[in-house]
């Protein structure tokens, strides 16, 4: 059967949609280490009235533009139908005898907080939605106390990710206060007499100097003791722009700084998916006078730590330290050695990814080829075991139980809906509590190639379609990428994208360096200087998609998110004849503009600076607005903007959508879509999410369909 036709709609005419505004041209011409950069619109930078007025004119147009499509409302009701079919688990947590979890039913906006009690009995502990303010309002995280009264839970507006903190009584699901919002990583730590608690909270005004907090139930949040800062304590040395994240952990005598130098991946769980870390341990005695707490240095930043996890007497950390795919490390919490550490677990071709401690057992999560595997040791030592995997696809998250010996995981693979399975220290069964998916994946085909790069290293390439595909080369696809921070881009079961593939679509994922795949070996090949190859990885992905028959140019789009606009950016403006179209949501397009951002800062390690000359020629390779060029055709472009976003600010798209719309000679659209309630992604709401990819899919067809 030929998918190709079905699900065709039909849209209203687009000769009468409104022109949107042109962007004034104040070229502002600079030269850095002899190189010589000219900038048209910089003025968008400093936001004001002007650069709203045009970019509400872009805002309009696009959405005049994007409905109508001739696909878009038959895609919409297709993806609000399969979105709506399916109830999702996630955020997951434990202690005493409750389970917790985040549950976004398919008729509702966010996702709620939930609990089940012992008895199975199950209720919404808390929702968003009752939060007072114009703005939707979404759980950004949540961190209960161990023993199962109190959970802390971070809450922003709008996709802001500037989360305000509630705190809610877990018995009744009363809000007992607010700590006003400056905070954004789950580093939130209960104290044993679960009244109290430490956590990581920003200046009002700036991103540098950051710092750690105590705060007691009942306190006034303003009055809360600093127990990390920079110049508190001699025994830590802090940059502005480093993170002190405290880490206490759930029982023993000892807790942990964790001094973040970079950025971290975009929702960090505690003591997992680190980077550029420097770890000391002290005494949880040492809180009384934080000032002079005896704090020990474990680890720096050379020795590679990623993960930790930590029993009463001993801390155990991944370390890709000598072993570029990681490997174990175990010390005593009392005399924290590395050059004495025990090898708990050798390094492999697996990517060591992260540790947890479940009763006497070490529970070890790998990437094996792309694929989520587990392994268990016991602590007094021996060799690791395999755990039998119930589906070849990605553990999405794992959460452990401060006092019993279990775990719970999310599974899923690229065409299996995610299911919730425990861990009892020998094996893993299923719960039963993430209810089966009734969005039939049945007819849909996933396979990872190997894709030669141009300089013969092979690059996964992941590839989703309809069981009966032809390879005629006319079939329309989109290939996406990420390709930084070291991110591993795992299965996901997306039901939504049956809509896609019901009409002969293909979704393929690119591996690239830059991410994890391979681990930090991986990380560093496209990281920094070597950022071309996450491009050229990029590119010739694509290349072979077409060269298999999956695709050809004029069916082929690209898409990318945040640092994803790195790898589409840059192939958009070096190969603008390989696609049909570019969509990239919230990317980074101007990078050498974005250590001027707030968070631009933390991102120096990853990409660069522009006060050395080798970080300037970084940045440049990764720059795609400084690339486009007049007179060329390039294709259609879609990019995406939230009003709110904190890590990506509007005018990095805005200024590569005004750069194009001048210099391109094809004719093609170039529109700027703007969330006016919106941030980088986190905390939308379903209709959000749903409206983005109608909108990304018929853009996309409706241009591979003219081509």
């Amino acid at each position: 059967m030929d998918h190709r036709r079905r699900g065709r709609g039909t849209g209203r005419q687009t000769s009468d949609i409104t022109e949107p505004p042109i962007a004034r041209v104040d070229v502002v011409r600079e030269t850095l280490h002899g190189i010589t950069l000219e900038d048209p619109y910089r003025w968008m930078e400093a936001g004001g009235e002007e650069f709203h007025r045009w970019l509400a004119g872009q805002a309009r147009h696009a959405r005049e533009h994007l409905d109508a499509l001739p696909h878009h409302s038959g895609l919409l009701a297709r993806i609000r139908e399969l979105g709506g079919a399916l109830t999702r688990y996630f955020g997951l947590g434990m202690a005493a005898g409750k389970v917790f979890a985040l549950v976004r039913e398919p008729d509702a906006r966010v996702p709620l907080l939930t609990v089940t009690e012992a008895d199975g009995a199950s209720r919404v502990l808390f929702d968003p939605g009752t939060v007072s303010g114009d703005a939707h309002h979404a759980i950004d995280w949540y961190v209960p106390s161990p023993d199962g009264r109190h959970v802390a839970c971070a809450v922003s507006a709008s996709g802001a990710e500037d989360s305000s903190i509630h705190v809610i009584d877990a018995g009744s699901g009363a809000l007992l206060e607010t700590i006003p919002p400056t905070t954004r990583f789950a580093f939130l730590s209960w104290l044993e007499d679960g009244r109290s608690f430490v956590y990581h909270r920003y200046a009002e005004s700036s991103l540098l100097d950051s710092r750690s907090f105590l705060h007691r139930l009942g306190a006034d949040p303003a009055q809360d003791t600093v127990v990390l800062a920079r110049g508190l304590n001699p025994r830590i040395e802090l940059a502005p722009r480093d993170r002190p994240f405290l880490v206490v952990p759930p029982h023993g005598e000892w807790m942990l700084a964790i001094i973040s130098h970079s950025a971290l991946s975009p929702w960090p769980w505690t003591g997992e998916q680190l980077s550029d870390c420097t770890v000391y341990v002290a005494p949880r005695a040492g809180l009384a006078d934080p000032a002079t707490c005896p704090w020990r240095p474990v680890a720096g930043v050379a020795d590679g730590v990623t993960a930790l996890a930590t029993s009463h007497d001993t801390l155990y950390l991944v370390s890709h330290r000598d072993a570029p795919r990681s490997r174990v490390l175990a010390v005593p919490l009392a005399a924290p050695d590395l050059s004495r550490a025990r090898v708990v677990v050798p390094a492999s071709e697996r990517v060591v990814e992260t540790v947890r401690v479940v009763g006497d057992r070490l529970l070890v999560r790998d990437l094996d080829g792309g694929v989520s595997r587990l392994r268990h040791v016991p602590l007094s030592g021996g060799e690791p075991a395999d755990l039998p995997m119930p589906v070849d696809g990605a553990i999405l998250e794992w959460t452990t139980h401060p006092e019993r010996p279990e775990a719970l995981l999310l599974m899923a693979g690229w065409t299996d809906a995610p299911r919730l399975y425990r861990y009892d220290g020998h094996s893993l069964r299923d719960t039963g509590l993430a209810p089966r998916s009734p969005v039939d994946f049945g007819d849909v085909h996933a396979r990872t190639l190997h894709v030669p790069a141009r300089d013969g290293t092979p690059i996964p390439l992941t590839v989703v379609h309809h069981k009966d595909l032809k390879l005629d080369g006319d079939n329309p696809a989109v290939l996406t990428g990420y390709g930084s921070g070291g991110l591993i881009d795992l299965p996901e079961f997306r039901p939504e994208l049956l809509a896609w593939y019901e009409l002969g679509g293909v979704h393929a994922v690119a591996h690239l360096r830059g991410g994890g795949a391979y681990g930090r070996e991986w990380h560093e090949a496209g990281r920094g200087a070597r950022k071309e190859a996450t491009i050229t990885d990029f590119i010739d992905c694509a290349e072979h998609l077409i060269a298999l028959g999956y695709t050809r140019p004029g069916r082929l789009a690209g898409q990318g998110s945040s640092a994803g606009g790195i790898p589409t950016g840059g192939a958009l403006v070096r190969r603008p004849d390989l696609w049909a179209a570019m969509a990239m949501q919230a990317p980074t397009v101007n990078a050498t503009r974005n250590e001027f951002t707030d968070s631009g800062p933390i991102n120096v390690p990853e990409f660069g600076s522009v006060t050395t000359e080798e970080g300037l020629r970084a940045l440049l390779i990764i720059d795609a607005y400084l690339r486009v060029r007049d007179g060329v055709r390039y294709p259609p472009v879609l990019m995406t903007t939230g009003l709110h976003d904190a890590r990506v600010p509007p005018w990095q798209p805005a200024k590569l959508a005004a750069r194009l719309r001048a210099a391109t000679a094809s004719g093609r659209p170039v529109l700027l879509r703007v969330e006016e309630h919106g941030g980088h992604g986190a905390g939308s709401t379903r209709d959000q999410e749903q409206e983005l990819l109608a909108d990304v899919l018929a853009f996309v067809l409706h241009a591979s369909d003219r081509s």
